[in-house]
């Protein structure tokens, strides 16, 4: 299996899509005004304390105050509410954790009145982002996840990952660790570890052990609430945790992104650096791989798989529900169990791709076509099991109830990915009239005429609906050859998936939007 990642950076999101043998697998988008995303660490203060639920509520400044459990307080949180008195007490030294003396640990059964006061400051991770009407979910357990480890301050211990299934491999790694580690650090060995040299666990342990200096420094200066650590961005948090050897290509359309990837890349695997490319055609960058189809195609309500087949999928408040439906598809064989496996079997590996590429969590049940044998049922639970097995989030799988349903639990840390497929019409806004579409290439026509010699810009591109684009390039004295001639030779039409049938969008020579809705089109 061949992987790559696409990044496309626009002014407004950052999107980043997984393909393995060319199939969309996962999909993340990131608004660029957004500050909250998982693993960053901020100084708040306690804004209310809830006895009923043994919790109480931050203020980090988000709108909605986050949400913070007893249980998410960890074991050594007397050591750090301690240090970060004594670090706030003193704004012009900074403490060192390694000559600093940890406390006992805190009651596994204690109560958050014994822990926490309204008012107090406290030092607090993003375990999860804002979920609808929900605010962040914290915990002051912090800790800095690196490719091969996760350094945890206020600790002592060395853990080993489960899935190294070698107990010599795992002594070396947790004697190698405990040998170079600094006092006061914990370290959790992460699975990708395994065989690597100390000098490549020395070199991050340095690394994770520096970004927590970094944030004491900026603690110093820090206000309620403010940010005191930005976890990396979450493409380069992405490419941490899926890089593989398998990886082919990484392909950026932003210099700026391209070299923080390629430096990165260039940390964990020197000889791999030369697979992060920088993307300079003029197709749009998802276009050009055949994302964007993928997208529409996938990430509907409806989605068709093999032989006609489809799934229906709904998001509620409480969970996720996914419907297996046969469609209008025909067999020879009028056996229905077996027909029935064959559209549930198929329809398991299309779910388990749909979970990853929505980010879907919490509770997902399914609703697949009934099966009366009972070792066919069995056949898809272990189906599903196996088709799962790579997905990163930590998920439980139900055998089928007796109703033929199946139950699903997947971590969730942020928002499902929720993308509208449909398109309203982009003449009228839904209103059903439009004027008659073989005056539209007058309309840009108009609009070039008013770039050009109004707002003096001759070098742009036209962004079009590619059957605009085909027709505007069509034949030797085509229309784009005609506007080039009258108007200016730097003009370029590039046909755009993304965009609806009669939609337009100009850009100057930076990429930039170029807003031409005049009162003529808001009218409509």
């Amino acid at each position: 299996m061949t992987s790559e990642l696409v990044v496309d950076v626009q002014p407004k999101e950052i999107s980043i899509a997984l393909l393995e043998n060319n199939r969309l697998v996962e999909l993340q988008k990131e608004a660029r005004n957004i500050s909250f995303s998982v693993g960053d660490i901020y100084l708040g203060r306690v804004k209310k304390l809830m006895p009923g639920l043994n919790a109480a509520f931050v203020d980090v400044g988000y709108e909605k105050d986050a949400f913070l459990h007893y249980l998410d307080l960890g074991t050594q949180y007397n050591s750090s509410a301690k240090f970060l008195k004594q670090s706030l007490a003193d704004r012009k030294r900074v403490l060192s954790l390694p000559k600093f003396n940890l406390l006992p640990d805190i009651e596994k059964d204690g109560t958050i009145n014994d822990a926490l006061k309204v008012g107090q400051e406290v030092l607090v991770q993003i375990a999860k982002e804002p979920i609808s009407s929900k605010g962040p979910r914290l915990t002051a357990e912090i800790s800095f996840a690196g490719r091969f480890l996760v350094l945890i301050p206020f600790s002592d211990k060395v853990s080993v990952s489960q899935k190294i299934k070698s107990n010599e491999e795992k002594l070396r790694l947790r004697q190698l660790i405990q040998s170079i580690k600094p006092r006061n650090f914990g370290v959790i060995v992460r699975t990708v570890a395994e065989g690597k040299r100390v000098a490549e666990l020395n070199n991050e342990l340095k690394t994770l052990v520096k970004c927590w200096e970094d944030m004491l420094v900026k603690l110093q200066k820090a206000k309620l609430p403010s940010l005191v650590y930005e976890e990396t961005g979450r493409t380069v948090g992405l490419l941490r945790d899926i890089f593989s050897p398998s990886f082919e290509n990484i392909y950026v359309n932003d210099k700026e992104t391209y070299n923080q990837i390629r430096n990165y890349v260039s940390l964990i695997a020197p000889d791999r650096k030369d697979i992060v490319k920088l993307y300079e055609g003029e197709l749009p960058i998802f276009d050009n791989f055949a994302i964007t189809k993928q997208i529409k195609s996938s990430l509907g309500k409806t989605v068709s798989f093999k032989s006609g087949a489809y799934v229906i999928i709904e998001h509620t408040e409480a969970l996720h529900v996914i419907d297996v439906n046969s469609g209008n598809r025909s067999k020879a064989s009028s056996d229905q169990e077996s027909n029935a496996l064959d559209v549930n079997m198929n329809a398991a590996e299309e779910i388990a791709r749909q979970l990853r590429l929505r980010d879907m969590g919490g509770i997902i049940v399914i609703d697949y076509i009934d099966m009366d044998e009972a070792e066919n049922r069995q056949k898809l639970y272990d189906r599903m099991r196996e088709l799962m097995a790579n997905d990163r989030a930590r998920h439980n799988i139900l055998p089928l109830s007796k109703f033929g349903l199946m139950q699903i639990t997947r971590q969730r840390v942020r928002p499902a990915l929720d993308i509208i497929t449909s398109e309203d019409c982009p003449t009228c806004h839904g209103k059903g009239t439009i004027p008659p579409s073989l005056l539209f290439t007058d309309v840009l026509e108009s609009k070039i005429h008013y770039l050009v010699y109004k707002l003096k810009i001759k070098k742009f591109t036209l962004h079009v609906h590619p059957f605009v684009a085909a027709y505007i390039n069509q034949g030797v004295f085509s229309l784009k050859m005609k506007w080039r001639c009258k108007y200016t030779f730097q003009m370029k039409v590039i046909p755009n998936q993304s965009l609806a049938y009669l939609e337009y969008k100009f850009f100057d020579a930076e990429k930039n939007e170029i807003d031409l809705k005049e009162e003529i089109d808001i009218k409509k």
